[in-house]
């Protein structure tokens, strides 16, 4: 797995246009700096999402029904998830997420205070296609909160789909949140906040591929640069050098001028027909939403 890593990082700085991928966000350091976004006042999607949540408890619970299985995607610190718990009755929980020493404290901690429900943590990439064969014969309610869905880009979120629907087989479905399109100053602050987390967190994701490819990155040397492209209806986030730079790692050298950027996120932004459409195409049906006030967040729930 490390070399394929190792790989996979090497690739992207090498592209045409230099670029992490976000899953290298969340080793531990970046798994914790991401708690303390979503606290933040300019990031509203946690807060909105959750106020969804709790508005419609009771429709969400009577729409998904019974649930043998709550798989968890992406599950950080499994605090979302375990909010369901009470209203949904899951027998058991499977909390996915790339980063293992993370989750597995967080699974710890649940137990505690969920003893009757079985629990497990389980590494995952989720651009990888998924598989479940132990958990054929069950009722599985996938969960996906966050709107961490518009890192996919369209096509991957086709695919994605898909693939959750097919596991499912018809027994089941995705409860899902998913960012709306807005202004765009509202959007531009929520990726780019004023006490510079978002920053820390962006310019992590180096010190991370350091540890895994034994690269040289210098973070004085790169700046968080976040921008809103309203022709992709997406946030994309980048890391820009502050100076000429030379990075090494084993068996490879790069070097970037001034100003040149590594993209390390798209964050897709969708009007509610836009994403039920790609929830139908994938085979989901009677897809339910229930949203804000403002018409800032969606949570969807789609039977396979």
């Amino acid at each position: 797995m490390n070399k394929l890593l190792k790989d996979e990082i090497s690739a992207g700085l090498q592209s045409s246009i230099p670029f992490i991928s976000p899953k290298f966000f969340y080793d531990d350091i970046g798994s914790r700096l991401f708690e303390v976004i979503t606290h933040l006042e300019e990031y509203y999607p946690t807060r909105v999402e959750k106020s969804i949540m709790q508005m419609y408890e009771h429709q969400i619970a009577t729409s998904i029904g019974a649930c043998d299985v709550l798989l968890d995607l992406g599950a950080g610190n499994c605090a979302k998830a375990s909010e369901l718990f009470d209203s949904i009755k899951p027998q058991q929980y499977l909390a996915l997420d790339i980063s293992k020493d993370f989750l597995e404290s967080a699974i710890a901690d649940l137990q505690k205070r969920f003893p009757h429900i079985e629990m497990r943590a389980q590494v995952c990439d989720l651009s990888q296609t998924l598989h479940f064969p132990n958990l054929e014969n069950k009722k599985k309610t996938f969960f996906y909160p966050g709107s961490s869905i518009g890192n996919f880009n369209p096509n991957q979120v086709s695919s994605f789909f898909k693939n959750i629907a097919s596991i499912c087989n018809g027994s089941g479905g995705l409860l899902i949140g998913v960012d709306l399109v807005k202004d765009s100053q509202v959007l531009q602050k929520a990726y780019d906040d004023s006490l510079g987390v978002t920053a820390a967190f962006n310019l992590n994701a180096l010190l991370h591929i350091n540890h895994i490819l034994g690269s040289n990155f210098d973070l004085t040397d790169w700046e968080h640069f976040a921008i809103f492209n309203e022709s992709e209806s997406r946030i994309e986030m980048y890391l820009r050098a502050l100076r000429d730079v030379s990075v090494t790692w084993p068996d490879n050298s790069l070097n970037f001028k001034s100003g040149e950027m590594i993209h390390t996120e798209n964050s897709y932004k969708y009007t509610k027909d836009s994403f039920t459409n790609l929830l139908d195409n994938a085979g989901f049906k009677n897809i339910e939403t229930w949203t804000d006030p403002k018409n800032y967040f969606l949570v969807c729930y789609a039977k396979a």
